[in-house]
């Protein structure tokens, strides 16, 4: 095998390949990348056999193969070459260290030890039928909304993913952790089979934001326990998790009885100074009272941080203690200028939602005061 190819052409795609197995021991063939060069592109596949990625690249093929080596340490020869054509050789008589890098522009050369490829994993890259077609821009938004509130307790696995479930002619993507709830809908695409609800690991929706452009349509099938994404020159796949996903309808709250309007920007500032003096419990207090919101730490050894803020509300004083981090990260991926927060009573759930209101919104469950 032998081929030629621009530096950083390739070096994307191999860190795509290391993210997914940089947890594997570097003793497994699931350490190692495959390479597999033929009719004038590249095919770089990866899996940590629960997410599998394929992409496929131009490059200049003097002789086909295919091959699998230590990714780690070929991303880390990308990094240290400067910007340039690269020649990559498998040289099928050397035994030993026959994966062989150079630089084009530079006298030197790289010799890695290769693994066959007949010993790589079989991977599942395609679903049979099934695809449908749905706005990449759409879909970036639903993962951005959700993934942030999936637990990470392994002892409740049914939590550690996001749920996506057709629902009413739209397609329903939700994420939570017991203590708060991410919910988005978007309308249902054309084309979409009748599937039941299946809960997807964020890692895959993680990677499938990061790659996809923004623009046109992404394919997605679910089928035999896997998700199937289809985009650009991409392919990922990945296991389903096998559980049952919580009734997250029983949470959303039908009526709510007072509101808060504010601006988004102000509440961040004013928490991330607030936030300071918070110790691990992470509990900070909203104090409110007519036109005014208070943030408060908890006093303690370090001392105390306290911030007005103007709002528009008209209600009872009230005291509603909360996680910051869950205030935090609903305003990170709300884009509007104003948010609005909505309650009943201080050991009930809070709702955030985007001001004008949207197809998203956030569920907080609140802490005792102390």
């Amino acid at each position: 095998m032998k081929f030629t190819v621009e530096r950083d052409v390739i070096i994307r795609e191999i860190q795509v390949a290391q993210e997914i197995i940089a947890s594997r021991s570097n003793m497994s063939i699931l350490s190692n990348v495959l390479l597999q060069a033929q009719d004038g592109t590249l095919t770089v596949r990866a899996t940590d056999l629960k997410v599998s990625f394929e992409t496929t690249l131009p490059v200049t093929v003097v002789e086909p193969g295919v091959t699998t080596v230590f990714c780690d340490k070929l991303l880390g020869i990308l990094r240290t070459v400067p910007s340039g054509d690269i020649e990559f050789e498998q040289n099928p008589q050397n035994t030993g260290e026959n994966f062989v890098i150079r630089p084009t522009f530079k006298k030197i050369d790289f010799r890695l030890r290769s693994i066959s490829a007949d010993k790589f994993p079989e991977i599942q890259t395609q679903a049979p039928d099934g695809y449908f077609e749905f706005p990449q821009d759409q879909f970036i938004a639903m993962v951005s909304q959700t993934a942030f509130a999936v637990s990470d307790d392994e002892t409740r696995f049914f939590m550690n993913g996001v749920y996506l479930e057709p629902d009413d002619g739209k397609l329903v993507m939700v994420a939570t952790d017991g203590r708060r709830l991410s919910y988005i809908s978007q309308d249902l695409p054309e084309g979409i089979g009748d599937f039941e609800g299946v809960i997807i690991p964020p890692k895959v929706l993680n990677l499938v934001r990061k790659l996809a452009s923004g623009e046109g349509t992404l394919r997605m099938a679910v089928a035999d326990k896997h998700v199937f994404f289809e985009f650009e020159d991409h392919l990922i796949s990945s296991a389903l998790i096998d559980g049952q996903f919580p009734n997250y309808r029983r949470v959303i709250p039908e009526n709510q009885h007072y509101h808060i309007m504010l601006d988004k920007t102000e509440l961040s500032e004013a928490l991330k100074r607030v936030s300071l003096l918070v110790e691990k419990s992470r509990r900070i207090y909203l104090e409110l009272s007519s036109g005014s919101l208070q943030l408060r730490s908890e006093e303690s050894e370090i001392g105390v941080a306290r911030e007005d803020i103007p709002v528009e509300y008209d209600g009872p004083e009230t005291t509603i203690a909360l996680n910051y981090t869950y205030l935090v990260d609903p305003l990170r991926v709300i884009s509007s200028e104003a948010i609005s927060i909505h309650f009943t009573e201080s050991s009930k759930a809070i709702t955030i939602y985007s001001e004008p209101r949207e197809n998203f919104f956030h569920i907080v469950m609140p802490m005792q005061i102390q």
